[in-house]
């Protein structure tokens, strides 16, 4: 049985959320296919995630299995706990939501997710597997505003130091575009991610 880590990074209740709308299909279809994985649902704006303190920050060198129960570093545990990710965000800014990068402070935490050895920072996530399913107003997958889009870039760049390298991005584009039909863009994706899940 895996353990599945559902990370909402949005305001918007899911039945407004263009995000939650596909993410949610995702994890519907997921469930279908793997009845008796466990999934975990952590939505970031109802769990309350804060900056970092000064006090937080002196936390981030753990010592291994030190502080699990400690309000911050908690959750680095259940991040590395965890078997598959499944990220829902839109593209705020050209970046992620700052929530997410304030949650993404709170897992990056050495000698739980990651740790320096002579040759360098490894990551200790390895073997996991995410995907990340985003909603953007405009088109940032392909053409001169790819080079702008910079929330799923980090995401996987970051994903990636922790020692998750199995990393897809499902993606709406073009969603404010004026005179776009944003139904018709949502339902394939949703349509995409019904399929990835299938093999999540």
């Amino acid at each position: 049985m895996n353990t599945v880590l559902y990370i909402k990074a949005n305001p918007k209740p899911d039945d407004v959320s263009r995000t939650f709308r596909i993410a949610n299909q995702f994890i519907e279809a997921y469930k279908l296919k793997n009845r008796d994985d466990n999934i975990v649902t952590l939505d970031l704006y109802k769990e309350g995630i804060n900056f970092l303190s000064p006090q937080d920050v002196k936390k981030h060198v753990a010592k291994p299995g030190e502080g699990k129960d400690d309000p911050v570093l908690k959750y680095a545990y259940q991040f590395l706990a965890a078997d598959k990710y499944v990220f829902a965000e839109p593209l705020w800014n050209l970046g992620v939501p700052a929530i997410l990068k304030a949650y993404i402070d709170y897992i990056c935490v050495t000698n739980i997710t990651f740790k320096y050895t002579a040759n360098g920072p490894v990551g200790l996530c390895q073997g996991k597997k995410a995907v990340n399913i985003t909603a953007r107003g405009g088109e940032y997958s392909t053409g001169p505003n790819a080079a702008w889009e910079l929330g799923d870039k980090y995401l996987k760049t970051i994903l990636g130091f922790l020692g998750i390298t199995d990393y897809t991005t499902i993606a709406a584009n073009s969603l404010d575009i004026v005179g776009v039909d944003t139904e018709t863009i949502i339902s394939k994706a949703i349509s995409d991610a019904r399929r990835i899940a299938e093999t999540f």
